[in-house]
């Protein structure tokens, strides 16, 4: 008995650690998102070969998309890097279409083959497959892995111009998989049924980094400390799924203050964020390296998600949102269920009340400190151990709640 128990506890104790890791996620280059935070936890005890973004989407005509073609051709031909102590990253190409037999058949043998040929590079053996990215679902199970995870943070077939044959790959990949992580209760509700293992674990955040905002030696950026207040602030991917016109009537609304919208703008929404064009008190200072939205979420009174409601933003789960609570900001929301289970997040039910609750929020302030340290216990590690929790459980059998 006493061997048996003592056997178990070696079992807990090497989830997730001393393993080589598959990571199928976006550009290592990008914004960081949930998987980068996750890998970098994970980086501390395991070694990550990162494969940066095989194309859910088809590309445009536009000159970003072109662009961004241009340079995956050239970041083909770099080789596998070291980015961080323990993630090394992978450029893969592929034909980002998967409605083709013969080109789907093309882009399997070809990908496969590209990161077989890292693995060897690296001497990879046996790893844990964790696919983020469902277009990587052509792979999986193909490239020798020990266990496969699907970790679906997104309604993917949801996205504008997705590919032709995600849908079906993705189904196949939430069947096959050993284990299925959502980070949404709605993604459970329509998920949960191709495969009994699918477990909801909600984002985290970058607490200390966050926390930063309430520190007397970080400051604000010249460029937005002298706007007039107050000032209403957002910082993320600026999207088709943003609601333009709600932020063209917050900003009319609070003509004497400031909309700072931080972040870059998306191909598919280049169109619909011309409606903000030429109103004064919109502020677009853009894309800002990670290192610096601390400095500037002190400058904002309030903080934002005006998400539009649809199929894909009510099973999203906004990252942007802990961040500006661990920054001590209340948050103003359109009604994303994700977002309305937070303390200190309003939802505004519609745009009239959507700005009511932004003048609530700027008329009954609360201590910084205090926002911040409700979200404290959220933190990346914490997650990784709800994985591991999972992840040994479902080894050993035993019924999980999820």
């Amino acid at each position: 008995m006493l061997i048996a128990e003592l056997e178990t506890k070696k079992t807990n104790s090497d989830v997730l650690r001393g393993r080589d890791i598959l990571c199928f996620s976006h550009d290592w280059t990008g914004d960081p998102l949930s998987k980068t935070h996750l890998m970098r936890v994970l980086s501390r005890e395991n070694r990550i070969l990162w494969i940066n973004a095989i194309a859910n989407r088809m590309p445009t005509t536009s000159s970003k998309d072109i662009s961004r073609i241009f340079k995956k051709l050239k970041s083909f031909t770099e080789p596998v890097k070291e980015v961080e102590p323990n993630i090394h990253v992978l450029n893969p190409l592929a034909i980002p279409t998967y409605g083709n037999d013969a080109v789907r058949k093309f882009n399997e043998k070809f990908l496969v083959s590209q990161v077989k040929k890292a693995m060897r590079k690296l001497k990879f053996q046996s790893p844990i497959n964790m696919v983020f990215n469902p277009a990587a679902g052509l792979l999986a199970g193909k490239l020798g892995e020990s266990e496969l995870i699907y970790y679906c943070v997104d309604e993917y077939t949801a996205f504008t111009g997705v590919a032709a044959g995600l849908k079906e790959i993705e189904e196949d990949l939430f069947s096959k998989s050993d284990l299925v992580i959502v980070s949404a209760e709605k993604l459970f509700e329509s998920k949960h049924h191709f495969n009994k293992n699918t477990f909801v674990i909600r984002h985290g955040t970058d607490w200390k980094h966050f926390r930063k905002a309430l520190s007397d030696e970080t400051k604000i950026p010249d460029e937005i400390k002298n706007l007039p207040r107050p000032i209403i602030g957002f910082h993320g991917l600026l999207a088709d799924w943003v609601d333009f016109e709600l932020l063209k009537k917050t900003a009319e609304h609070f003509k004497n203050g400031s909309l700072v919208l931080i972040g870059k703008i998306a191909v598919d929404a280049e169109k619909k964020i011309k409606i903000l064009d030429g109103i004064p008190n919109i502020h677009f200072p853009g894309r800002k390296p990670y290192a610096e939205l601390p400095n500037y979420c002190k400058a904002f009174d309030v903080a934002l998600n005006p998400f539009e409601i649809n199929e894909l933003t009510l099973a999203a789960n906004p990252l942007k949102v802990r961040e500006y609570l661990a920054a001590g900001l209340q948050v103003v929301s359109t009604d994303i269920p994700e977002v309305r289970i937070l303390d200190n997040c309003l939802i505004g039910e519609n745009h009239a009340d959507f700005i009511e609750k932004i003048e609530f929020v700027l008329q009954n302030t609360k201590p910084k400190e205090e926002i911040s340290d409700g979200i404290e216990h959220e933190s990346w590690e914490a997650k990784i151990d709800e994985l591991r929790g999972i992840m040994r459980t479902c080894r050993h059998g035993d019924a999980v709640t999820r």
